[in-house]
């Protein structure tokens, strides 16, 4: 049995292409991007197609088919990390706070976070509520501010469909 690189390493980065391409197209699909996940599909398909056909077309190598499936593991993690830099939409986060008194609204909104405040009552009293709704790109600092202002802050985050 003959190895050829070339191939193997055109069937590889084929399949990564695609692989890269669908976890994109799949993601924006899923965040309501009507018009260019339809347009990132046609790539897709084509794409798709001609590394296929390079699999089936040999299938007496199995070598074919390893740098078809290695391809597909790396276009995942590909796409993901490429999604997570975009980080496209919002994030809706709740924040529960032991501290009624707390001038986490106000060091937030400081911060050009919207802050909307409520106040509950729990199991162990009086508790503040803050909803903050934030572009994703902004996640990870939010989240860090909050644990620096409330180390004992309880934070649920999803993400909404419709804004």
């Amino acid at each position: 049995m003959v190895i050829d690189a070339k191939m193997l390493l055109m069937i590889f980065i084929i399949n990564l292409s695609y692989i890269t391409l669908n976890t994109i197209r799949f993601m924006l699909t899923m965040k309501g991007y009507r018009l260019i996940a339809p347009i990132v599909s046609v790539f897709e398909i084509t794409i798709y197609v001609l590394g296929l056909s390079l699999v089936l077309n040999r299938l007496d190598n199995p070598w074919n088919l390893a740098a078809y499936a290695i391809g597909y593991g790396v276009g995942i993690g590909i796409g993901i990390r490429i999604e997570e830099f975009l980080a496209l939409g919002y994030i809706m986060v709740t924040v529960i706070i032991p501290d009624v008194e707390s001038k986490m609204p106000e060091e937030l909104r400081e911060l050009g976070y919207g802050v909307t405040m409520n106040y509950a009552y729990g199991r162990e009293g009086e508790r503040m509520i803050l909803e903050i709704l934030s572009p994703r790109k902004n996640e990870r600092t939010l989240y860090k501010e909050i644990h620096k202002l409330e180390p004992k802050a309880f934070v649920i985050s999803y993400e909404p469909k419709y804004i």
